[in-house]
């Protein structure tokens, strides 16, 4: 595998189209819950959109354990610009609820967005409700595997999704404290999914940060994750970047303090992890779409065009039986 430690900067010559920011302009919307709207949310969103006129497909995008869902906003911005709505749902206040309640939650905000998301987008923006995709970081990414597992009890079950990708996902602060509802078997290809699956995960996720435990523990992070999914399934490492490293820069307030010195940071730009992120979310959801697979396919055997390094070697396995 071709090494680029050494390069002044990660971007080849090839690199593909998106790892960059999408030709579409975008707008960020936020929307409260209001007893008196009936087309108001059940938690607060964040929706970010391209504003120019077009039908998006629609991504459901879940925060981490006490983040903030506009601590994203950079990833969130460059996926969005490609041509994706997406919206980020805040499912926790000052505490986060049980992991169950998390998930129920999150099938209530899903419900909502198949039903009135259209009221709250620019004029000419609609979704494309064939397509609802999946996407979500920690204890985020957790969630967003749990709904697809069928276990909010509150998703409307005639709603189908179109892929699930799960960033430095994680299950538990260890494997005596896991949080609800346990899904992971620690059986490979256990996962009852029939929808492409891709899982990121972080070099420096599994490590102490001096007195810090692991953010992302051996045993119930993107490792099992990955393991326990079955093809179509890809599975990409930043090797060296940390568990928080995809968040914007300068985040504020004592949650955006924590977010900063709680887990392993990487010492290289966090614009690059944030550009990787990015990248691999659009390339693995034009793969699963729209059956674009040249963009995902060369980053699988060329890395060495990620604005991040990869190690180990990246992996696509197919259900066709190919193995990338």
């Amino acid at each position: 595998m071709a090494t680029i430690e050494d390069s002044p900067t990660f971007f080849s010559a090839a690199t593909p189209a998106a790892f960059e920011i999408g030709s579409l302009p975008t707008a960020e919307i936020p929307v409260d819950p209001l007893e008196n709207d009936s087309t108001a949310p059940p938690k607060p969103v964040r929706i970010t959109c391209p504003t120019v006129a077009g039908t998006y497909p629609v991504v459901l995008f879940f925060h981490g354990f006490y983040l903030r869902n506009y601590f994203y906003s950079d990833v969130i911005n460059h996926v969005a610009s490609h041509g994706y709505i997406l919206v980020a749902p805040q499912l926790c206040k000052l505490l986060p609820p049980g992991g169950q309640v998390e998930v129920d939650d999150a099938g209530s905000v899903i419900n909502w967005a198949s039903e009135n998301l259209k009221a709250h987008l620019p004029t000419s923006v609609n979704a494309n409700g064939k397509y609802t995709s999946l996407v979500g970081h920690s204890r985020g990414g957790k969630t967003a595997f749990a709904v697809a597992l069928g276990h909010a009890a509150t998703l409307d079950p005639s709603i189908k999704f179109s892929a699930l990708i799960g960033i430095d996902p994680v299950a538990g602060t260890n494997k005596f404290m896991r949080t609800d509802p346990h899904i992971l078997t620690n059986k490979p290809e256990s996962f009852d999914l029939d929808i492409p699956v891709a899982v990121v995960g972080t070099g420096l996720g599994p490590k102490w940060n001096n007195v810090m435990p692991p953010c992302a523990p051996t045993d119930l992070n993107h490792e099992e994750f990955y393991k326990e999914c079955k093809a179509t399934k890809a599975h990409f490492v930043a090797a060296d970047y940390g568990h928080m490293d995809m968040l914007d820069d300068d985040l504020p307030g004592f949650f955006g303090f924590m977010a900063g010195c709680m887990c392993k940071n990487g010492q290289r730009k966090k614009s690059e992890m944030r550009s990787f992120v990015g990248g691999i979310v659009v390339a693995f959801l034009k793969y699963s779409l729209w059956g674009e697979k040249s963009e995902i396919r060369l980053i699988v055997k060329d890395p060495s065009v990620s604005p991040a390094r990869i190690d180990p070697s990246p992996e696509l396995e197919e259900a066709s039986g190919i193995f990338v």
